[in-house]
């Protein structure tokens, strides 16, 4: 494996902000930054008016004038550019098996269009086994370039670790961990559970179980923790375990955020899904979304 932080280029505002979004995490990461711009065949009868080689031609500016607008704004970080062949899907799940992270634009729910949006970008995120982070672009301003240069100087907000204690998988609490560490911001743990379904049985609420069972939860949580804040003794840790929606809590906690990380559980087969919490959260989050594999 080769040790970058790749991102998917299409031309669009949304993968040109993760493009600058993955320059930055190169930087924090030391690590050289690749660009990469699938190119799949488009049948003439579905672009009448464009050649074979007059399609690739275009398709070929994108990672280099992408390139070349990177390495002016970020002269010390080592830039590769290239353009592939074939499926989409396939060509970028690919891609983020041979990087230490796969970056890819997102529209969220606003709009479709561009191979790192909807089923391309899910289907790589189902099948990729290395960590995949989603960026939205920020509401236009004004020039593309200004923009981009702000960005870079606006404070990072706090990392938010989406965590189930029932499945507190090492490789979900490391990343965010790191990524917390790397950007001197605290981590912030979001951790939703269930009150009991009285409405089931008919029941009115427990005012004391609710509290025995919060800190039962928080107890939890807490001990999960521990054993991470002692390897990562200099990033602040702040502990949320309250009732209700988790998805929801999360959607809620990305609006200041750096970056939401989340697990999604590895199904190898033909139908691989990324799961209700991972999908919720990939198209209501306004931050970025880093999605981790595990077992």
């Amino acid at each position: 494996m080769s040790r970058t932080v790749t991102v998917g280029l299409d031309g669009s505002r949304e993968s040109l902000a993760a493009a600058e979004w993955a320059a930055r995490e190169a930087k924090l990461r030391g690590l050289p930054l690749r660009l990469v711009n699938v190119w799949e065949t488009v049948p003439l009868v579905q672009a009448p008016f464009l050649g074979g080689e007059t399609q690739q031609h275009w398709s070929e500016q994108i990672p280099r004038e992408a390139s070349e607008a990177l390495r002016l704004r970020h002269p010390e970080l080592d830039v590769t550019a290239e353009q592939l062949t074939g499926r989409p899907a396939e060509v970028l799940t690919e891609a983020a098996g041979e990087a230490d992270l796969l970056v890819l634009g997102s529209r969220g729910l606003s709009g479709i269009g561009g191979y790192l949006v909807g089923s391309v970008g899910q289907a790589v995120i189902a099948r990729a086994e290395r960590p995949v982070v989603l960026v939205r672009p920020a509401e236009p301003t004004g020039d593309g370039e200004a923009a981009a240069e702000e960005a870079q100087e606006v404070p990072y907000g706090p990392v938010v670790l989406g965590l189930d204690t029932n499945d507190p998988y090492d490789e979900l609490i490391e990343f965010a961990f790191d990524a917390a560490g790397r950007r001197s911001t605290p981590l912030r743990v979001v951790h939703g559970w269930n009150l009991p379904p009285y409405f089931a049985y008919g029941l009115p609420p427990d005012p004391e179980l609710n509290d025995r069972l919060a800190e039962e939860e928080a107890a939890t949580l807490a001990e999960t923790l521990s054993p991470w804040r002692r390897k990562y003794p200099s990033v602040e840790v702040v502990e949320e375990s309250r009732p209700g929606k988790a998805v929801d809590q999360l959607v809620d906690a990305s609006r200041d955020a750096a970056l939401l990380v989340v697990g999604r559980r590895v199904r190898r087969s033909p139908f691989s899904r990324i799961g209700s919490v991972a999908h919720a959260v990939l198209h209501h989050a306004t931050a970025p979304v880093a999605v981790i594999p595990h077992p």
